[in-house]
């Protein structure tokens, strides 16, 4: 694959079938399809009074391989070097395309918690914000950045644990940037 990943890239899970888990897992869901949005600002431009929570997803990556998927607010400042010192140390860097494209299944612009459902091989760590579960609902891209879905955080962390992931929650003040 080449440094270049595009739109035209399909998921390995389908948003169907995303959606298809989401309902055999009982995850209730509001879906809201738009035009895409590949930034926080395009986000906050197009969503009108959509309600509860808006999130944003860092794909990260440390030198010796190991990932991370920290899910927070959308307005949460995140510090990769003192959140490295809260994961005990690490040097942080954002992941490539290619790489994300081959561990979550998924293009830049729709990264989301919601992309775990490609990651069979539990190679990525879950960071979740404890500020933003306290937002009823929270909104993600469901695999593709043309439509957003909101849900309960409960039901959020019940789907990333139904992926076999065991999400860490943390207080990401101490990473604010």
């Amino acid at each position: 694959m080449s440094d270049s990943v595009t739109d035209s890239v399909v998921p390995p899970t389908s948003p169907e079938a995303l959606l298809a888990r989401l309902d055999e897992l009982g995850v209730a869901y509001v879906r809201h399809d738009h035009p895409p949005l590949f930034t926080v600002e395009d986000s906050k431009a197009l969503r009108g009074d959509l309600p509860g929570g808006h999130c944003t997803n860092l794909f990260l990556r440390a030198r010796k391989g190991a990932m991370w998927l920290v899910v927070c607010l959308e307005d949460r400042a995140v510090d990769l070097k003192a959140l490295g010192s809260l994961l005990g140390g690490v040097r942080l860097s954002f992941g490539s395309a290619d790489r994300l494209m081959r561990v979550l299944g998924v293009v830049p612009g729709a990264v989301s918690p919601f992309a775990l459902i490609n990651d069979t091989a539990v190679e990525v760590t879950v960071i979740l914000d404890k500020a933003m579960l306290a937002h009823r609902p929270l909104n993600y891209h469901p695999l593709v950045n043309t439509v957003t879905i909101a849900v309960a955080p409960e039901d959020l962390v019940r789907f990333v644990e139904a992926c076999g992931h065991t999400p860490q929650v943390l207080d990401l003040d101490a990473a604010a940037g």
